[in-house]
């Protein structure tokens, strides 16, 4: 594969202004955390991002798309009470999402669509801050009634109370799932200080921090103001006015505040005079945070500190506890402007976000012996698409599309590694740019493989370009009509298909839709889109109910996220986040003699609900919607399409490796009196072998067709992948074929935010031996007795092997298995810069003895929980090892050929905003391999974003950082 470095692609990513749990934090959830659980990352450019932490992994799931002059300043998630069915069965709350930013209104966004569901707003001023109210206790059954499910005494729904710029607070209700004006807790004072920050001190006090140097605490059942606490002047020389940034509340009621002048103080809950005070910043603090045990404060700001405290007793009897700074770090490369931390038993995270773009994940509990975590500023799908056979190379970010022409290689010299790339920047040139005139941001473009149509959708429409080459060498754009039931309809997704004769649309409710494209005879004219778009059905599934207390996200997790076309574009499958895989096939041959469409009478397939409850899966008894003698229809099998254990990030159809099967130019039928419209329901006979990678990085694959796993899936299960990808935290975005028959070459290239990884699906995964070794005289041997004495011997002794050593230091630690906090990795002992020593030497016996080393310093609550992706036991390796040599026919391959190698993978190219091929199929590149030319030597541009071609704003610089300043300023 040949790869061309490109920078030239613009995408500035934005800044991050306000971060939000679904969840709050518990220390009685299990380790893994609710399994609805979601961090929801509001950007400077309004869009939301929701992400899934996935156990550590990190997986961005969808954008919720902004718009012009709009911004995302404040999050906050609720829950919605539990109800009962008519059956008596406790139906889980239904999971909320509202935002505020730079206006006079609350935004409730829909959680199944990704829009804007409501607003409400009233007669004050413009918006500042928000909060929710605490979630109460589910109430007992007695206390429900039964006739509409509310609650005789105490609260049930959750209110939100909003500080504005006047100085008033709102209180908003959510009652009945809606969204509304409740009343208005207190009206603006004379002075109309800004109310920069608000929190909840329990379900009926409201603590406010104001522009005006006080911090102010209110009785949301009344409105009074029950106390106000001054933090005095600015800082000499400054303003005369401190600035509350912050405002947190304890479990035990304490008030923690951070403000302009870097100091974090603490409030006594009962009588609210100030506990104590610690200046531990250079600069204004932007944002506070607690655990959930009320022991660890987390802060930071302009000076782009980190910094813990932690409270600490006192050194004499009886004297009380006191807050000390225990450490600091710079995470960030700029201002620190939101955080927000969850924690459960094993599970201690605190997520911040600021001007550098890229959200952090730091551990809590384990600060200082876990790697932090950074994660990408660039989107999951990359904002990229190709026009192969033309070498366009097409972007888009806001309401901008631009179209690059990529010169590609005219030939590569014998003997150079395909991975290098040129020495020279391959010439780029700006063909095209199309400038949409609505305010909604782009969600998502595609072009056709000849470049000579472009579909670009948003929140509000679809549009499509026809695009004509000019004589200057660029191309004009010239917009064509689309249905009116398309052009008007919010679509989150659009794809050609390879051969450009049809257009697939998934609509922001999950409608599937597909529109025949019909080109003319004369290239200068427009393509024809047909009448009325075919809608496609999809297969009803039994909505999978997790524990009550956990929340329900909706529609949510039946969101279409994927969609793929098989080469010969009969086969579609489209894939949701629940892990469901919806598969059609297009039956027939194409006649072109027709006239289409032959009738437009719906086969059942009018609506694509991702919520419906029929039970029929057969297909309807109605005419099919004909277009040149073929129709699309749910095919046969898919049904047996197993459900994948996370959603899908990679769908992709293998291509042709031969030439796709000659069609008759008719369809062989005939009309009679009964059947006026005769057609065929020949199923296509291409390449069906779909190419699945989950959010846990499993890789499947399916012959759609017979609706089951390929062979090459049934001998290389996930267990056989190899340790070093399974270790990968960044989740994939794309995926690259680089097949050749003259070479007998069957690779899939795989590529994330900083790597890029290559399988050869041609041949088997060799075996690795196992992780973990295990004290026994028995030979790891690919046996299910071998196995079970493994078993046996380690549960007679796995109490103690976690935190024993063999006195040699680190073999401990690389025996350790307990899973991380949900950040990064953990640190080595010997790369630990904090605290005093952690092991004790224990000698039993005569001095002479070998000493053991046993280590003080084991994380509490120990309790493993494994998985079969990235901690696999040497048990679980002994059945896998039985089961792949029983599919493989006794035949283990233990090492790679160096000449064809099984997988490979690199961490040079980073952060990659996407690949995409920029070469046309078969073009003879004049490269001998294996003693013939080959013909399908894959050509792609990789597009990297680094953050140092960024624009940022000015940061601060503290007394020690002269170097840096000096450099930013361009100095010598």
């Amino acid at each position: 594969m040949d790869i061309h470095r490109c920078r030239f692609v613009p995408y500035p990513p934005s800044a991050i202004n306000a971060l939000s749990f679904s969840h709050p934090s518990s220390l009685t959830t299990s380790s893994k955390g609710p399994p609805t659980l979601k961090l929801a990352i509001g950007r400077a450019n309004g869009d939301i991002e929701i992400w899934n932490p996935l156990r550590g992994a990190w997986h961005q799931e969808s954008i919720f798309r902004g718009g012009k002059d709009r911004s995302i300043e404040c999050l906050v998630w609720t829950q919605d009470p539990e109800e009962q069915d008519k059956n008596g069965f406790i139906l889980p709350g239904r999971l909320r999402l509202f935002s505020i930013g730079y206006s006079d209104s609350v935004t409730e966004w829909d959680l199944g669509t990704g829009r804007p569901a409501r607003h409400a707003s009233g007669n004050y001023g413009e918006l500042w801050c928000v909060a929710g109210q605490p979630r109460m206790p589910s109430p007992d059954k007695s206390a429900v009634n039964g006739v509409n499910g509310r609650v005789q005494d105490g609260i049930q729904y959750q209110s939100l109370a909003v500080g504005c710029a006047d100085g008033s607070i709102v209180l908003m209700s959510t009652a009945d799932g809606d969204l509304k004006f409740q009343r208005t807790l207190t009206r603006p004072p004379k002075k109309k200080a800004r109310v920069l920050s608000i929190a909840w001190q329990n379900s009926y006090t409201v603590v406010t921090g104001h522009a005006d140097s006080i911090v102010r605490v209110f009785d949301a059942r009344n409105g009074q103001q029950t106390r106000s606490m001054s933090l005095g002047g600015g800082l000499q020389g400054g303003p005369k006015e401190t600035l509350v940034w912050a405002v947190r509340c304890m479990v035990d009621g304490t008030i923690v505040s951070g403000d302009s002048t870097g100091t974090v103080s603490f409030w006594d809950a009962g009588n609210y005079t100030r506990l104590q005070r610690i200046t531990s910043h250079k600069a204004d603090i932007l944002d506070l945070t607690v655990s959930v045990d009320g022991e660890t404060v987390f802060s930071g700001g302009m000076d782009r500190r980190t910094t813990l405290y932690r409270r600490t007793a006192g050194s004499k009897p009886g004297e009380k506890k006191r807050w000390v700074e225990v450490a600091h770090q710079r995470f960030h490369s700029h201002d620190i402007k939101t955080m927000a931390a969850f924690e459960t038993k094993n599970i201690s995270i605190l997520a911040s976000g600021g001007l550098d773009t890229s959200p952090i994940i730091v551990p809590i509990r384990e600060f200082g012996k876990e790697h932090h975590r950074t994660l990408s500023s660039l989107p999951q799908q990359p904002p990229m698409r190709s026009a192969p056979k033309k070498g366009l190379l097409v972007s888009w970010w806001d309401r901008e599309v631009s179209i690059w022409k990529v010169s590609k290689w005219t030939k590569m010299a014998a003997g150079v590694d395909e991975l290098e790339g040129s020495l020279h920047p391959p010439s780029h040139k700006l063909m095209a740019k199309v400038l949409l005139q609505g305010e909604e941001s782009i969600d998502s473009v595609d072009i056709v493989a000849d470049g000579s149509l472009l579909a670009v959708s948003t929140l509000a429409e679809t549009k499509a370009f026809h695009l004509r080459n000019k004589a200057d060498s660029t191309i004009a754009p010239r917009k064509v009509d689309l249905p009116s039931e398309i052009a008007k309809t919010g679509v989150k997704i659009v794809r050609f298909s390879p051969d450009g004769k049809w257009l697939l649309i998934i609509t922001s409710n999950n409608r599937i839709q597909l529109i025949r494209v019909v080109n003319r005879d004369d290239s200068k004219k427009a393509p024809l889109f047909l009448k009325p778009p075919i809608n496609l059905k999809r297969l009803p599934r039994k909505e999978t109910k997790s524990k009550y207390l956990h929340g329900s996200l909706g529609a949510y997790d039946r969101s279409i996220c994927r969609v793929a076309f098989s080469a010969d574009s009969r086969i579609l499958v489209a894939g949701d986040f629940s892990g469901h895989l919806d598969t059609y096939v297009l039956e027939g041959h194409e006649d072109l003699t027709q006239d289409p469409p032959i009738t437009t009478t719906n086969h059942g397939n009018n609506t694509s609900s991702s919520s419906s409850t029929s039970s029929d899966d057969s297909e309807p008894k109605a005419h099919p919607t004909l277009i040149y003698a073929q129709h699309w229809r749910r095919s046969p099998t898919a049904h047996l399409v197993p459900r994948l254990p996370s959603g899908p990030l990679i769908l992709s159809f293998r291509p042709a490796i031969s030439p796709l099967p000659s069609t008759p130019l008719t369809n062989g039928l005939h009309p009679t009196r009964h059947n006026p419209h005769p057609h065929s329901h020949d199923l296509p006979k291409g390449e069906d072998r779909l190419f699945v990678l989950t959010a846990e990085h499993q890789i499947y694959e399916f012959n759609i067709l017979s609706g089951h796993v390929s062979d090459w899936t049934r001998r290389n299960p996930t267990s056989a992948l190899p340790r070093e990808f399974r270790k990968i935290r960044d989740r994939a975005m794309g995926c690259i074929w680089d097949i050749s028959p003259t070479v007998d070459k069957e690779r899939i290239w795989l590529y994330g935010s900083g790597w890029l990884w290559m399988f050869d699906l041609g041949q088997d995964l060799p075996i690795q031996p196992a992780p973990f070794d295990i004290e026994t005289d028995e030979d790891l041997a690919p046996s299910a007795e071998n196995a079970k004495k493994k078993k046996r011997k380690r549960k007679r002794g796995q109490e103690k092997q976690p935190l024993e050593s063999n006195g040699k230091g680190g073999d401990g630690e690389e025996r350790r298995r307990e899973r991380d906090s949900g950040a990064g990795s953990r640190i080595a002992t010997h790369e630990l810069h904090t605290g005093t020593g952690r092991k004790m030497r224990k000698i039993v016996g005569a001095e002479g003895k070998e000493p053991k080393m046993i280590e003080l310093d084991h994380r509490r609550d120990y309790s493993p929980d494994y998985s079969n992706d990235e901690q696999e036991t040497a048990i679980e390796h002994g059945f896998t090892m039985a089961l792949i040599g029983l599919r493989r026919g006794g035949d283990l391959v233990t090492q790679m050929p160096e000449e064809r190698p099984a997988f490979w993978g690199t961490y040079k190219y980073r952060p990659i905003l996407g690949i995409v091929p920029i070469e046309g199929e078969g073009e003879d590149t004049g490269v001998e391999r294996d003693g013939e030319t080959s013909k399908m030597v894959v050509e792609v541009a990789l597009v990297e974003r680094p953050m140092f071609d960024i624009d940022l704003p000015g940061r601060y610089y503290g007394d020690q950082e002269w170097s840096e300043k000096k450099d930013a300023e361009g100095g010598v």
